[in-house]
């Protein structure tokens, strides 16, 4: 059985379980002002604590929808291991993607990870399909989910 063939067979025995959950990391006011200097995006609503405080719902700051996404390939690096033979993981998009609940300055958040479907592209290349949750400690509902394609792309085999 080559590598692929390995990894596919072991992928599709997992589809439908969850396959990990990272570690929280905090999101404070120091990586969200960062995340707006690279981004260039300096709403207030991000950046502007007291502003924020006395004219949003949120009472203070909240994260970028794009900042608590960013975060979903450190999550994955701790949930989605290489296989045997991988030579490289490419994102591939997603099929869908919601931001359910804004993410307060100081919040921690975590991935979950579930695989849902796989299929293989090519003699060097699976597909994966991942239904993503980013979750906010103490909170009933989450900051985003999503479904996320991966592309694991293998060594031919003879090369």
């Amino acid at each position: 059985m080559t590598a692929i063939e390995t990894a596919r067979a072991e992928l599709e025995a997992k589809t439908g379980t969850e396959i990990g959950v990272s570690d929280w990391i905090t999101v404070d006011q120091k990586m969200i002002d960062a995340f707006a200097d690279v981004t260039h995006d300096h709403q207030w609503i991000h950046i502007d604590p007291a502003r924020a405080a006395a004219e949003t719902p949120f009472g203070g700051t909240i994260a970028h929808g794009f900042l608590t996404l960013s975060l979903a390939s450190k999550f994955s690096y701790e949930c989605m291991q290489a296989m045997p033979g991988q030579v490289m993981g490419i994102n591939y998009g997603f099929n869908k993607l919601r931001f359910l609940t804004p993410v307060p300055a100081g919040s921690r958040l975590r991935g979950r990870f579930t695989l849902t479907a796989i299929r293989q592209r090519s003699d060097t290349e699976l597909l994966r399909e991942t239904q993503l949750t980013i979750e906010i400690e103490g909170r009933d509902s989450p900051a985003l989910v999503a479904e996320w394609l991966g592309l694991s792309v293998f060594e031919a085999e003879g090369g």
